[in-house]
């Protein structure tokens, strides 16, 4: 056995102080001069005395690595391995480089100095326990872990308010205690990246009251030990603000998506409510923009004459962007955005934009197969720009027909024992129009938010669609939906939106032929004809939602950070109302008439309440592994009169991104089975979902090859006021008693005693393609509790594709 000792390690026998720096310093430069690519490989990469800092995040600072490990099980290199066979596959040897050594050294130090350890000591030790295979083990002596005692802050300017530094001060996540106007007890480890950060606020803050041009060397930090507690620290903020500076004039231009940088119209604003202290606004722009100079003005967030605030000047810049119907060619605090003259007391800002094409068509065509073989076709118009102030406008038209052959009729017709009926081949046809209307803006009841910050990037959607459809044995003479949602982006991370107004009236038109093919398969009576013939009824539905949500991940790679939403609703109101106010003031009837032109068919509704709660956090474990979880919970329950949720509120379990190893829709309530019940959502969810990915092989095919394991559990239950659908027929001849169907039902419902024994679980292995803008996944699911068989009985493998992480 070879040992190789760094030369470093002599000066842990020197002095300590200043020489010792010195000559670990020297040390390091000529081991990196000296050193060389050598041919051994590392085959062990270890940490010592690293009691403060995990070793996978050393890992993620220095550059000495072994070969990837699967899984991150120590030495087991499948990828190196498969190389020493074929010599061109797989992965080549990761071979010990000194310099790199030293460097990473070096590396460790610095963290350990960040996080206040500021006499940490980094040493290695490469033991070669095999030939041409060597450990390379980093031994750290942390030393003490520095405080910072109190924190003081000297050069702010003073203010008309006299409180407003103060409650900056106190705002700050160091400062504890106030000793003084500017000096505050902090008892909190050093770190650099608070400092930083506080550092970062401190310049924010001056900037966005006045002093534009602070930058970073204007704010230094000065740290003293404590000549009594040799490891606490006295830190403090020197700040040199410089001159306090007002908006200039304000200059904005918009040319037309062909035009150049001519401009035939021109106006002036000045004095209030535009401007302050005789500051104009110059707007110009030319012919083919067909915009309103009023939706430039009304997206600027600061006014001409103002204090300088950095804060406002980024929002405008962000107001203008999310217009969606313009690009930013230019910006900058001059008149013709070079950089800004800090020499004057005024600070002109300008805006060149140009807007995008206004109209544009979009025509696509499809083929389908159900029944039988068809096509459609459809045409969509936009205008992104329509009345001149940003107004998106987008209508579309859908149609498509099928043919179905005569065999397939004859068949679907004969389980309605359908005998005098012909079979002759059809046509069956659909058709779809739709109308969306977006505003950058909040309006009426709630356009008085956009002057908050919180609420400045906001924007209203109405939409409204139509559908027809002719269909075998089942039609659907009208399907008519309309929505009003505001959506606010807070921020990067925050968002909200409310579905103030969300309407669907659903007039359908079953065939005798289509009951009959019920009744034939189900049977007569039986609780999947009862539960089709409710859902599929006429009737008409309303729902008022709000939904909050908060990120911070890449939606793509979702390999860090975590996502949230959470959602509250109300069901059936605006029918409830017509019904109690309208239709028969005083009296429930519990449906409407008949609104649609030709239909006798009255519209049934249901109340309800409903509740969301997901939650979904990713943790690196390496630069190439993620855990990732996932829990989720549904509750969507009836009241009044009501005892059902409509079809489309509620909750359903299965399917690629669900619980993998069921089919969509397949699973539950309860301990149901698809047999017993086709259309099976319930009113309670639960989920919990379970990831492991492990990146395998870079940029191959120029995407990231990840293997995972998951382990997916949950299902949908009945709510506790869920009954047996009435049945429509008046015949006494029954194939199951209500009392066998009653009891199907309760074994769907959720209950506190039994409900963890109605846990689907299911399990198995994935890969992942992972290209910059999209992951296809494929996964194979085991059912390890399947809830008709038991435990560890199904051990067939279920094969499932997705397009993007399961979550």
């Amino acid at each position: 056995m070879k040992v190789f000792f760094s030369r470093a390690l002599i000066s842990s026998l020197l002095l300590s102080g200043f020489l010792l720096i010195c000559v670990d310093r020297g040390v390091s430069q000529n081991l990196a001069i000296e050193s060389d690519t050598t041919d051994k490989v590392v085959r062990i990469v270890r940490f010592v005395g690293n009691d403060n800092v995990k070793g996978n995040t050393l890992e993620t600072l220095i550059r000495t690595q072994t070969n990837r490990e699967f899984l991150g099980i120590p030495r087991f290199t499948p990828w190196y391995f498969i190389w020493q066979l074929t010599n061109s596959w797989g992965e080549p040897p990761s071979y010990l480089n000194r310099a790199t050594v030293a460097n990473d050294i070096e590396r460790i130090k610095q963290y350990y100095k960040t996080i206040g350890f500021l006499e940490a000591s980094v040493d290695t030790n490469i033991v070669e326990f095999k030939e041409d295979r060597v450990e390379v083990s980093f031994l750290i002596d942390e030393g003490p872990a520095f405080t910072i005692k109190t924190l003081a802050y000297t050069g702010l300017p003073e203010f008309k308010e006299p409180e407003k530094i103060n409650r900056f001060l106190n705002k700050s996540p160091l400062t504890a205690k106030q000793l003084n106007d500017s000096t505050f007890t902090v008892n909190e480890q050093y770190s650099e990246n608070q400092l930083n950060v506080e550092r970062n606020r401190l310049i924010n803050f001056l900037k966005n009251n006045g002093y534009a041009a602070v930058q970073r060397d204007s704010v230094n930090l000065l740290v003293k030990r404590d000549t009594t507690k040799p490891n606490q620290l006295d830190a403090l903020f020197t700040i040199n603000p410089g001159k306090k500076y007002r908006f200039g004039d304000l200059y904005i231009s918009l040319s037309g998506p062909g035009d150049s940088l001519r401009y035939n119209q021109t106006d002036t604003l000045r004095q209030s409510p535009f401007t302050i202290n005789n500051k104009s606004i110059f707007l110009k722009k030319g012919e083919s923009t067909q915009t309103k100079f009023e939706l430039l003005t009304n997206q600027v967030l600061f006014k001409p004459g103002d204090i300088f605030n950095q804060s406002l000047y980024i929002r405008t810049v962000n107001e203008f962007q999310n217009l969606g119907m313009l690009n930013i060619r230019q910006f900058g605090l001059s008149k013709d955005g070079s950089l800004p003259d800090y020499s004057k007391k005024e600070i002109p800002v300008m805006f060149s934009l140009q807007t995008l094409p206004k109209h544009s068509i979009n025509l696509n065509l499809f083929g389908m197969r159900r029944y039988g073989f068809g096509s459609g076709a459809g045409v969509t118009y936009t205008n992104n720009n329509l009345f001149g102030k940003a107004e998106n406008f987008q209508i579309g038209v859908n149609g498509s027909f099928e043919y179905v052959r005569s065999e397939t009729v004859r068949d679907i017709a004969s389980e309605a024992d359908s005998s005098s009926q012909s079979f002759d081949g059809r046509f069956f046809q659909s058709f779809e129009t739709r109308i969306e209307y977006s505003l950058p803006r909040l309006i009426f009841p709630f356009s008085s938010l956009d002057d908050n910050l919180f609420f400045s990037n906001g924007r209203t959607r109405y939409s409204l669609s139509f559908t027809r459809s002719d269909q075998l044995l089942f039609d659907i003479n009208s399907d008519i939906r309309f929505n009003l949602r505001y959506e606010v982006q807070h921020n990067q991370r925050y968002s909200s939106f409310l579905d103030l107004i969300e309407l669907d009236l659903l007039d359908t038109d079953p065939s005798p032929e289509f009951r009959e093919a019920l009744r034939n398969r189900f049977g007569k009576d039986s609780f999947q004809l009862r539960q089709i013939e409710e859902d599929f009824r006429p009737q008409v539905s309303s729902i008022l939602r709000y939904t909050f949500r908060s990120q911070r991940t890449d939606l793509i790679k979702r390999d860090h950070g975590y996502f949230s939403e959470y959602s509250i609703a109300s069901g059936g109101n605006i029918p409830y109302l017509t019904d109690r106010l309208v239709v028969t003031p005083d009296t429930l009837e519990g449906n409407l008439p008949a609104i649609f032109p030709g239909s006798q068919n009255s519209l049934a509704y249901s109340r309800f309440v409903k509740g969301t709660a997901d939650y979904r956090r990713y943790i690196p474990l390496s630069n190439n592994a993620v855990l990732g979880y996932r829990g989720f919970l549904g509750v969507a329950l009836p009241y009044g009169e009501s005892t059902s949720v409509p079809l489309n509120q509620r909750f359903y379990a299965g399917g690629a991104n669900d619980i993998r190893g069921w089919d969509i829709y397949s699973l539950g309530p309860g301990s149901i089975s698809l047999d017993d019940v086709t259309i099976n959502g319930g009113q309670i969810k639960l989920l919990s979902q379970i990831e492991l990915r492990q990146q395998i092989i870079g940029n191959f095919l120029s995407a990231d090859w990840i293997v995972a394991w998951f382990t997916d559990a949950g299902n949908v239950w009945y709510g506790p006021r869920t009954k047996l659908p009435s049945s429509s027929s008046n015949t006494n001849g029954q194939n199951t008693s209500d009392n066998d169907l009653q009891e199907l039902v309760d074994n769907g419902k959720f209950k506190f005693n039994n409900f963890y024994n109605q846990i689907a679980v299911g399990s198995g292995l994935g890969l992942r393609l992972d290209w910059e803008y999209v992951i296809i996944r494929l996964d194979f699911a085991f059912r390890i509790h399947d809830l008709q068989r038991g435990w560890f009985e199904d051990r067939s493998p279920y094969l499932t594709f997705g397009i993007g992480h399961s979550f």
